[in-house]
């Protein structure tokens, strides 16, 4: 018989939260026993998984007293940094969806279908990348390993989704010519360059998040990485333009045969008859789709390609899930 594990969601009640629970019931996870906690203010809620209803429970340090085999949390990062410790010294493996430990170097950073191995030397505490960060990684680790990357420049255009509820309200109002609450400026009919806080360098933490999170996962710390993150009026599914310089020279039918070999990866590049990449195509999908796939002819060994995925799903929850999916497989339990 196939051994079930407990599993605990922590931010059940919220957007990625929901879609962790949609995702484990797709995937058939081997659930035994399920725990979903929230804050004080959704304690008491009803949430359905697989037609049963569970009652949301406050988070407390006492909740991993209870046998919990792993942990998903999706409830920011200052509820992460207090709670995923706890959990861990109970023996409880976290997968943290917040940017409390991503940089931590005793913390692994994971995108299973990229870095997998990764997983293995974990002390309790598992990252999940940013969401934008995710869905690049896969082209580039398939292209890193065959050309060697020199340089990256990321320019994103990203949905309302990946700032919660409160972004997809601003937009779904911001139609009706209500003024904004999440943003500082209203994102219906208009682009935001302005995504996270803005640091001392000029860039935004989205952007450095970018650059410092694909070195790590990447494992390259050396590469030239810089980001432009702009929020832009779509519900669901990051969009991405990505210039990149390899050491190594390349022929373009390799690189789209490289693509389409890797796992999680959907090429569409038919710009003839207007076959590309979109955002309405990656809602509610887990894989990162891949097109516009040309040289860029101002620089040797230059390429460019347009990324996207549905941010919450392969950006969030499903890459959560996946992470929980390889401790079974590697039987790291």
């Amino acid at each position: 018989m196939k051994k079930k594990f407990n599993i605990a969601v922590v931010g059940a009640t919220g957007m990625v939260g929901q879609k962790m629970l949609e995702v484990l019931a797709e995937r058939n996870f081997p659930i035994d026993h399920l725990y979903l906690f929230a804050s004080s203010k959704s304690a008491g809620k009803e949430v359905e998984y697989r037609g049963k209803k569970y009652i949301v429970e406050e988070l407390k340090e006492s909740s991993f007293y209870q046998d919990i085999d792993i942990a998903l949390f999706s409830a920011g990062a200052s509820i992460s940094k207090k709670f995923s410790p706890i959990a861990a010294s109970k023996g409880v493996i976290v997968v943290d969806n917040s940017s409390a430990f991503r940089m931590d170097e005793k913390v692994p950073l994971v995108v299973p279908e990229v870095n997998p191995e990764d997983v293995e030397w974990h002390n309790g505490i598992i990252a999940n990348p940013n969401c934008s960060t995710i869905q690049a990684m896969l082209p580039l680790k398939a292209l890193h390993e065959k050309y060697i990357l020199k340089r990256v420049i990321y320019s994103t255009y990203q949905a309302v989704s990946g700032s919660g509820v409160k972004g997809y309200r601003d937009l779904k109002e911001g139609i009706q010519g209500k003024d904004p609450i999440c943003y500082p400026h209203p994102i219906a009919f208009n682009c935001l360059p302005h995504i996270d806080d803005f640091l001392e360098n000029g860039y935004t933490k989205e952007e450095m998040k970018m650059v410092n999170e694909s070195r790590k996962i990447l494992h390259a710390p050396s590469l030239k990485v810089t980001a432009t993150t702009v929020r832009v009026p779509v519900f669901y599914g990051h969009s991405e333009s990505i210039n990149l310089e390899f050491e190594r020279s390349f022929k373009l039918e390799e690189v789209r045969k490289t693509l389409e070999e890797m796992p999680g990866i959907i090429v569409l590049d038919d710009p003839k008859n207007n076959v590309y990449p979109l955002a309405r195509i990656s809602e509610n999908k887990d894989e990162v789709f891949v097109g516009r796939i040309r040289r860029d002819e101002s620089i040797e060994n230059g390429l460019n390609l347009w990324v996207v995925a549905d941010n919450i799903r392969k950006g969030a929850a499903t890459n959560t899930v996946q992470i929980a999916e390889l401790l079974i497989e590697k039987q790291l339990l």
